[in-house]
């Protein structure tokens, strides 16, 4: 997990639809910009979630999330983001413990529950 820019809370690496790009290589892009992670996403989801995006001076943005999970290979000691945030790994259920948003907390507590690797997509369950 990641902290974010403006408040420091934990949060997953996501970032925003990218012109041509697909949603899990802009899941790609944004693990290697933000916590400098590399390694295999999947390109079948996990879940979604909803959450309120704070814009310095503009209202809150609802945003809908899809997450996509990956097996991180390589983590680089120097990345792009790495003086505006902190990188920690937690257990799911640490990590549920530590979100803001309930829907994205329920969907690490489902797949804590699920012994993590049976809920992944075969595709990703492969790279294990």
């Amino acid at each position: 997990m990641i902290t974010s820019r403006d408040t420091g809370r934990w949060v997953m690496p996501k970032g925003w639809p990218m012109d041509g790009k697909k949603p899990w290589t802009a899941v790609e892009i944004e693990a290697l910009e933000e916590a400098g992670a590399r390694g295999f996403v999947s390109k079948d989801p996990i879940g979604t979630y909803h959450y309120l995006k704070r814009m310095a001076e503009e209202a809150d943005i609802p945003c809908h999330v899809t997450v996509y999970p990956m097996v991180v290979d390589h983590l680089k000691k120097v990345w792009k983001e790495r003086r505006e945030r902190k990188r920690r790994w937690f257990t799911v259920k640490s990590a549920a413990k530590r979100v803001h948003e309930p829907e994205l907390a329920d969907l690490l507590l489902r797949l804590a529950a699920d012994e993590a690797a049976q809920r992944l997509p075969r595709s990703l369950r492969k790279r294990l």
